[in-house]
């Protein structure tokens, strides 16, 4: 049975995009039966174009991706979570809606890498380590066993995780 994952950001413009690509692009290499989906709050109609280059970069085909509304994932149709991960702390401090099957919820903050100074090329490098960091924590993911976890068992990993 497919793992569904959601990840918040306020704007999904830019942390949780990455984390929507490196969490698909680990699980197919892996080969697990995972599923990442990101969403916003507040979303802000496009993408940030260095969270796009990093993940081009990083083999990534982003061909479909889009900012879109948390709201996509709360009605019929939606497909059930059973994890949802916060990556920004403003997304983290929101009241967020009913998710159906009682999802395991985790932040696991990143600072913005849209904010890092030295212009085009500091963000590019600012969103390049913000990406190698995601990455480092969804192959921690992925590692777990989560056919076997109960959602208490899986949010002390989650935790765990957010920690390293």
């Amino acid at each position: 049975m497919t793992t569904h994952v959601l990840i918040l950001c306020t704007h999904n413009s830019a942390r949780s995009v990455l984390a929507e690509g490196m969490l698909n692009h680990w699980a197919a290499k892996l080969g697990k039966d995972v599923r990442a989906y990101s969403a916003g709050s507040a979303p802000s109609g496009r993408l940030n174009p260095f969270a796009l280059e990093a993940l081009t970069r990083a083999g990534i085909d982003v061909d479909g991706y889009r900012s879109k509304s948390w709201d996509e994932f709360v009605g019929d149709g939606a497909p059930e979570m059973r994890i949802v991960i916060t990556v920004c702390d403003s997304a983290a401090a929101e009241t967020c809606p009913y998710w159906p099957g009682s999802p395991v919820k985790v932040h696991w903050g990143y600072v913005d890498p849209s904010n890092a100074p030295g212009g085009d090329e500091g963000k590019r490098a600012a969103f390049e380590l913000t990406r190698q960091a995601i990455g480092y924590r969804m192959l921690q993911l992925l590692a777990l066993p989560l056919d076997r976890l109960d959602n208490a068992e899986l949010q002390k990993a989650l935790t765990n995780i957010s920690e390293s």
